[in-house]
């Protein structure tokens, strides 16, 4: 006979439970395991060993393991979480546990939250974004026909006044500290802006930048030498690095001709499909309106999303046999 501890007994026979109960979600599918299988995560753990002090001579209290703060950045982006449901429900839902390797225990709000504030203070988050860049290289998603850029804004808070009233800079209340007004098309928004770069081929999102709302599209430029970029009329005028492929519009006493209508009609097939990240973004991602407050908390909730999205496709392109 083998002489087990009680202690011992009941974590088998908890692992045992956890897994029985995964199995029946697992025949009926599940999504969300196979991202651990399409990224490397790993590969994120050296560029975060440098997040905490602990590690070092001055010691301190052990922190969460990196890449399950990962992990439960990119669920919390990917279901439209705020913090207090990410730790709800990263406790709750087996699928969740098993994406995270069923952790004895889950990091609560406040962790989650001060996790992703270390991102920002130590400027990880574009290092997190040229990994994932990295390995869809590896995986031959690479920009072979053409870029499209574009923005969207993200809504934010604008105090107690109507969402449609501008007040200038009285509208950076406590709410929303960096957040701006704009109009567009006799409507008027507060908050930021997203610009982004995708591939023509894939429609993976590859540069990413944020602003306020206020920035025009035209003054952010994503693209590089070599590459032909599709772009609507907001950045019509202003030449971007790439081989310019911008729609073009009306200037007073000078219509466009015709030859130019034609134009503006292909490069509209081109660069349509570029509005499919932000419908998923916005939309399924629940991200069209943030709390929080500053330009560089919006945009680390923008990375996440924007890797939540190129994992999604990722996905489809295994079920494809893209790649």
């Amino acid at each position: 006979f083998i002489l087990v501890s009680t202690t011992e007994f009941m974590e088998s026979l908890l692992d045992f439970a956890l897994q029985e109960r995964y199995r029946k979600v697992s025949e009926l599918g599940d999504k969300v395991a196979e991202f651990d299988t399409l990224i490397k995560w790993e590969k994120f753990r050296p560029l975060l060993g440098d997040l905490y002090s602990n590690l070092t001579d001055q010691g301190g209290r052990p922190h969460f393991d990196d890449i399950l703060m990962i992990k439960l950045l990119v669920l919390q982006s990917m279901y439209g979480l705020s913090d207090p449901e990410l730790e709800r429900q990263a406790n709750d839902k087996i699928s969740f546990l098993k994406f995270l390797g069923f952790p004895e225990k889950i990091p609560d709000q406040s962790t989650i939250w001060f996790f992703r504030e270390r991102l920002i203070k130590h400027k990880k988050l574009d290092l997190i974004w040229e990994e994932l860049r990295r390995q869809e290289d590896d995986l031959g998603l690479k920009i072979k026909k053409g870029t499209i850029q574009d923005a969207t804004f993200i809504t934010a808070d604008p105090g107690h006044a109507p969402a449609d009233t501008p007040r200038g800079d009285q509208a950076r209340t406590r709410r929303s500290k960096e957040g701006t007004w704009t109009k567009k098309n006799s409507k008027s928004y507060f908050g930021f802006k997203v610009h982004s770069k995708e591939d023509c081929d894939y429609g993976l999102i590859w540069e990413l930048q944020t602003s306020t709302a206020s920035l025009h599209d035209s003054q952010v430029d994503l693209s590089k030498e070599g590459e032909v970029v599709y772009r609507d009329k907001g950045y019509f005028g202003v030449k971007p690095l790439a081989f310019d492929a911008t729609m073009k519009r009306n200037v007073r006493n000078h219509p466009i001709g015709i030859w130019d209508i034609l134009r503006n009609k292909r490069i509209s097939r081109k660069r349509s499909p570029g509005e499919r990240p932000y419908a998923v973004i916005k939309t399924v991602f629940k991200s069209a309106h943030t709390m929080v407050t500053t330009i560089a908390r919006v945009h680390a909730k923008m990375i996440f999303a924007a890797m939540s999205f190129n994992i999604c496709c990722i996905r489809t392109f295994k079920h494809l046999k893209v790649i």
